[in-house]
């Protein structure tokens, strides 16, 4: 655990060699191994997990590449590694349910709270998080590595104790290091039936911009579509789409563009093209994101709204602000349209009007303007708590500050309407979050907090809003590092992502178990998970989100 690193460092390691010079062990994936011997770490072992069928459990293996005598040849070697198949007798999980690889380093920074800063500021700092597919990958003299495993039981996998190894081949010597995983009668349901309501923004230009592909081309759809895989397999509800043309002002390092083509006609009337929408959605559907679409924004961080101009040829701009008759006369026309064209589509009950972190009055101001011409049509919101128009807020997501005013009582009524209610964090919070310098266990805390306070959820603002090399640097000139995208281009995981999951999942299975044990009047074990759940404290996450998510996870496998 990072903040916690010195207190448990050794100074020796002792690891299992694969070769004179390389040596290998089990290590813990609640540690993000320095790319040196200048800094020791814990040689932790852990080579078994449990897990139901359904669930994918983490491993993660430490490889170091070390001189064995002053005379030894100081080498940089290449290391292999090949996953097999998991048998308990005559019963196995494929080697295509094992995927992982070696974590790379890529350059953090520390924790700077939100604003503009210069990202050179606080140094360059190296953290293990991208989980990469080199294979084989060269291990520098002098150097760690971790290998990242991920087991995806299936979902129809008979109960019992499965075996696999890791095949590690260096100059070559080969060696295996077995592990297990004890599979319980217990069945997690698929991502799509999770009860998680999870929200990562996503942004479809910055793929386009790494790959180098012509935005919404069929090349960029193929491209876009392991990713979007990758984020309905840990039970994403909400397609990310856009309205207008910059809804956050350019924030990101790729600008988020306009689904929707304001045409001003020049005759005066108004033209809105649906296509690029159309397709995005229906594309993320295919995917298996279904649940809600999101629509931002009414109110942009700059209130500046971007048209094509038929009588100039060229794109214009209104400027104008919640409560002006102009606002009220452009959109209302554009809500009008919208509004049908969703009924026509059938998606409009589960589409959104979203707003971000904006003011009571300018969210009362568009609020009205939606009820006079889209009637029907649900907001979203994520920000600040107002009780003025909670009632009108169906979906509605508070700071991590702020989540104190859901009370009990709000949330459940909420809940009997069916809206949803859960929280987020940003560059405002130290932890838990998904920086690159955060502790791993914070990322599987998230879902926890979300169970410890009832709520339904969680938030964030960046899926993948990739800085300028996000591979190797994921400092970005506002906010900490890492605080753009929790995965990296070309699809590949990171030890933030695959720990997100994971408390997810525990998220699930705790809801499960309290659901059977209410159900059939197992009093005792209510009594049990309720204290269980007590255990969950954000207030001791700064020290203790290993401990606490470690304890979390093992005792739910007791039920």
């Amino acid at each position: 655990m990072l903040r916690k690193f010195f207190a448990f460092a050794v100074a020796a390691l002792v690891l299992m060699p694969v070769q004179a010079q390389l040596i290998a062990e089990w290590g813990s994936i609640d540690e993000r191994y320095p790319v040196d011997f200048e800094t020791p770490v814990r040689n932790t072992g852990v080579n078994s997990a449990t897990a139901w069928r359904g669930e994918r459990v983490n491993f993660q293996m430490l490889v170091a590449n070390r001189q064995d005598t002053p005379t030894t040849p100081r080498n940089d070697r290449e290391v292999s590694y090949r996953f097999s198949e998991l048998k308990s007798g005559r019963n196995v999980i494929p080697a295509t349910n094992v995927a992982g690889g070696f974590v790379q380093h890529v350059i953090t920074d520390k924790f700077t709270g939100c604003g503009k800063h210069e990202v050179d500021a606080y140094g360059e700092n190296l953290v293990a998080d991208r989980i990469t597919d080199t294979n084989p990958t060269i291990v520098p003299m002098g150097g760690y590595r971790g290998l990242w495993l991920t087991v995806q039981v299936p979902q129809d996998a008979k109960p019992g104790t499965y075996k696999g190894y890791v095949e590690l081949t260096c100059e070559g010597k080969t060696t295996k290091h077995g592990y297990t995983v004890k599979v319980l009668n217990r069945t997690l349901p698929a991502p799509s039936e999770w009860k998680f309501h999870l929200d990562l923004w996503q942004n479809p230009y910055a793929v386009a911009r790494v790959h180098n592909v012509e935005l919404w081309s069929k090349e960029h759809f193929d491209t876009l579509r392991p990713y979007m895989l990758k984020l309905a397999s840990a039970g994403q509800k909400a397609i990310t789409a856009t309205l207008i043309d910059r809804p956050w002002d350019g924030q990101t390092f790729d600008p988020f563009g306009s689904m929707v083509t304001w045409i001003k006609k020049a005759d005066g009337t108004w033209l809105y093209d649906f296509t690029i929408f159309d397709r995005w959605v229906e594309f993320m559907m295919e995917c298996g994101i279904d649940k809600e679409i999101t629509c931002f924004s009414m109110i942009p961080w700059k209130l500046s709204f971007r048209y094509y101009d038929q009588a100039t040829h060229s794109h214009k701009y209104i400027n104008c602000a919640p409560g002006d008759e102009a606002y009220a006369e452009f959109w209302g026309g554009m809500l009008s349209a919208f509004s049908a064209h969703l009924k026509e589509k059938g998606w409009f009950e589960k589409t959104f009007i979203s707003m971000d972190e904006r003011s009571l009055q300018q969210m009362q101001a568009a609020i009205k303007v939606i009820k006079e011409y889209a009637p029907g049509m649900k907001i979203s919101m994520a920000g600040n708590y107002h009780p003025e128009i909670e009632p009108e807020i169906y979906d509605y997501c508070l700071d991590i500050f702020a989540y104190g005013a859901y009370t009990p009582q709000l949330i459940a009524n909420r809940r009997a309407q069916g809206k949803v209610s859960t929280y987020y964090t940003c560059c405002s919070a130290e932890y838990p979050n998904l920086f690159t310098f955060s502790d791993p266990a914070d990322a599987e805390f998230i879902a926890l907090e979300a169970l410890a306070k009832d709520l339904d959820g969680y938030l964030r603002w960046a899926y993948n809003s990739w800085t300028i090399t996000p591979e190797e640097d994921s400092r970005f000139t506002a906010w900490p590092a890492g605080d753009t995208y929790v995965i990296y281009p070309f699809s590949l995981s990171s030890v933030r992502w695959e720990r997100l999951v994971q408390g997810i999942q525990q998220f699930e299975k705790y809801k499960i178990l309290l659901a059977e044990a209410e159900a059939n009047g197992n009093k005792s074990r209510v009594k049990a998970l309720k204290k269980l759940l007590k255990s969950i404290d954000v207030k001791r996450i700064a020290e203790e989100s290993e401990e606490m998510t470690g304890n979390f996870r093992n005792a739910l496998n007791k039920y």
